[in-house]
């Protein structure tokens, strides 16, 4: 059948590393962490790549890794701007997994967010999760124990706390196979996207990271284009591998930047490029 998967070449990861990004968000991020502590399948280490926050981001990660129930890593520089890709790569190399989950500190994860792309690791591949955006109000209603017991992923509750009601909620009920049938048949690419993909650590490490030029706009789905240049794959997990997005402002939005990321993604699809020079490893 259509959503059969292929289960030749399926492998177990061994040790699993969530990165998340942040900036001068501590309340947010502080809802998404317990929202790790909250997953069925616990990851082995969280690496909170911060692009430079303030004192506040410092102070709340230290006083959730007193009880966390795994180990907190805060990989932090100063503050010059939009510099996710930098961050990020700082993050991929204080990271010991052998396999990579990235999402950010703005997306609180349903409890079974890391089981999913725990089942779903396969060799040649990377994968391709989803998000539901929450509007401001309904973002500051949930508290941790609303993430603890489950209303933050009840549709009946998230619609009594301002939640419109819109057909984009599917992603919030689906059954197991009606996941794998809206997976299948969405128009969406699973493309790399910085809220919510992983893959392995060695296809990541061989494509050099993130290319440190570019800043906001398409930063993440270049590197999931290099992925694609270099043979790999991709698993669209929109409707199972959840995680819903707190709303915030977006003043590092820079018409610019956009233009100048898009220079950069049409050089990488036509030169076909596996490896970037401007990456973790910075090369000439």
């Amino acid at each position: 059948m259509f959503f059969m998967e292929n289960k030749a070449k399926m492998i177990t990861p061994s040790f699993i590393s969530v990165i998340l990004t942040t900036y001068n968000e501590p309340k947010w991020l502080e809802k998404v962490i317990v929202g790790f502590q909250c997953q069925t399948h616990l990851p082995n280490e969280l690496i909170i790549a911060d692009d430079g926050s303030t004192s506040d981001t410092r102070e709340v990660i230290a006083e959730l890794q007193k009880t966390s129930k795994f180990p907190i890593k805060h990989v932090w520089h100063e503050d010059n701007g939009f510099q996710k890709t930098k961050i990020l790569n700082q993050a991929i190399k204080a990271s010991s997994g052998d396999y990579l989950i990235f999402t950010d500190g703005d997306c609180i994860p349903r409890a079974d967010f890391i089981e999913v792309h725990h089942n779903n690791a396969q060799n040649g591949y990377f994968l391709s999760g989803g998000y539901f955006k929450l509007p401001m109000s309904t973002s500051k209603t949930i508290t941790f124990n609303d993430i603890k017991i489950g209303n933050a992923f009840n549709v009946a509750w998230l619609i009594k706390n301002d939640l419109p009601k819109t057909y984009k909620t599917l992603k919030l009920t689906t059954t197991a196979w009606k996941q794998r049938l809206l997976n299948f048949i969405t128009p969406a690419g699973a493309t790399w996207n910085g809220h919510n993909a992983s893959g392995w650590r060695k296809d990541i490490i061989n494509a050099n990271g993130f290319d440190e030029r570019m800043q906001y706009g398409g930063e993440d789905r270049e590197l999931g284009e290099r992925l694609f240049n270099a043979g790999l794959k991709s698993k669209q997990l929109r409707y199972s591998a959840i995680v819903i997005h707190l709303d915030h402002k977006r003043g590092y939005v820079n018409p610019e930047m956009m233009i100048k990321n898009n220079l950069i993604r049409n050089e990488t699809k036509q030169q076909k490029s596996i490896r970037t020079l401007h990456g973790i490893s910075h090369e000439t």
